[in-house]
């Protein structure tokens, strides 16, 4: 599958604006803008924005900040039965639920089978291979549920706990696609199924990937408020242990992705450095239900808020106090290339940046395609450059950026 030329976000905001009987100054103005910030997004001047800047225009605009955006609508496709994002979409609102169930010719796996599937799943989507998450989350979700109908007792809780991470699984797979409609239908259905089964921590994970989904809307506060809220709720104590510190850590970091993109920097440094106080303690880094958190993962998320909060330089020298990079997830590595090459670009550093989104790429290449980000960061450095053939424009052949 090709994908064809893409509106830029200028168009977007030109299309909405027109739409809503605005004018450019009344849309600076109800965004907190500047004038000129939607004049040269409009013209073509700039191809980007700061997502503190996208999250101010979509709630001028009354849209969710993926329509500014824009992302790829289905996942890559090999083949003609290859399943897009309409096969996620079905197996988180299956007709069934309101038809009823058909028999089921087949036996349902065991419990053991769904966590061995489950875990796959999830090394699938944190290395970023859209294309196969497409192909094994739908009958994971199907078979999980097949398992929690047809058992009782533990059986049926450890059936409704795999249930429910395969539906956070779904959730964050959608909000990463620009689905954030469906990501939150996912993920109400993964508290419930958390609620039915016998691991007490699911919710609490639940709440993690609630606050991201709102972050991904532009309901800011919202996520802040979440994450914070159940952050205080299991607020470890002194003997508390790792896989509690991290998950309040990850929390933490949650609130503070917000925080940034409300432009409280304070707030932002504070949760920070309560985050590295809880990674100091575990002192290394970990993988619990599929996300990392550890000194790495604090030291990534420190250069992805300063380059959120424009300290670009200092995010570059930040880069280089980052313990073991090769800790984290494909993916998390890759983002944390994508926020170096963002900082480079920023700063003038046209050759950094490029080095930067090679790197990201061969870390996560099938991941690239779909980042919304490092689609809109190539396109902006295609447009600086006058070469006709050079790393970049390989780069950009490859994410199928037309122009």
């Amino acid at each position: 599958m090709q994908f064809h030329e893409e509106p830029s976000i200028g168009d977007r905001v030109a299309r909405l604006r027109t739409r809503r009987k605005l004018t450019q100054e009344g849309l600076a103005e109800r965004a907190g803008l500047s004038v000129d910030i939607v004049r040269k997004l409009e013209q073509g001047v700039r191809q980007t924005a700061r997502l503190t800047t996208l999250n101010a225009l979509a709630r001028a605009l009354d849209v969710e900040p993926s329509v500014l955006v824009g992302q790829p609508a289905t996942f890559e496709v090999r083949g003609d039965d290859e399943p897009s994002v309409l096969a996620l979409r079905q197996a988180v609102s299956p007709v069934s639920d309101l038809l009823g169930e058909e028999p089921d010719p087949e036996e349902p796996p065991t419990v053991a089978a769904l966590r061995d599937t489950l875990r796959s799943t999830e090394r699938i989507r944190r290395e970023g291979r859209m294309g196969e998450i497409g192909s094994v989350l739908p009958q994971l979700i199907r078979d999980a549920k097949a398992v929690a109908r047809a058992s009782t007792g533990s059986d049926a809780a450890s059936a409704y706990a795999v249930l429910a991470e395969a539906f956070q699984v779904a959730a964050t797979t959608l909000t990463a696609l620009g689905k954030e409609d469906a990501a939150f239908t996912a993920l109400e259905r993964s508290m419930d199924a958390a609620r039915k089964g016998n691991d007490p921590h699911l919710e609490t994970v639940g709440v993690s990937s609630l606050a991201w989904i709102f972050t991904k809307q532009g309901r800011l506060n919202d996520a802040e408020r979440v994450a914070l809220a159940t952050a205080e709720k299991i607020e470890p104590g002194f003997r508390s242990r790792p896989l509690e510190l991290a998950l309040w850590g990850v929390l933490l970091l949650r609130a503070a992705t917000a925080a940034v993109r409300l432009e409280r920097r304070d707030t932002v440094r504070d949760l920070l450095n309560m985050a590295g106080a809880a990674a100091a303690r575990i002192g290394m880094d970990r993988l619990d239900y599929a996300t990392p958190f550890g000194p790495t993962n604090v030291g990534v998320a420190r250069v992805n808020f300063l380059v959120e909060m424009e300290e670009n330089a200092e995010a570059l020298r930040s880069a280089h106090t980052v313990p073991d990079l090769a800790a984290l997830p494909p993916t998390w590595r890759a983002r944390y290339h994508i926020d170096l090459a963002t900082a480079h670009a920023d700063l003038g550093q046209e050759e950094g940046a490029v080095r930067a989104l090679l790197t990201a790429e061969r870390t996560a290449p099938e991941w690239m395609r779909y980042h919304s980000t490092s689609r809109r960061l190539v396109a902006d450095l295609r447009e600086r450059e006058h070469r006709r053939t050079s790393p970049l424009t390989g780069l950009a052949d490859r994410l199928n950026i037309d122009g």
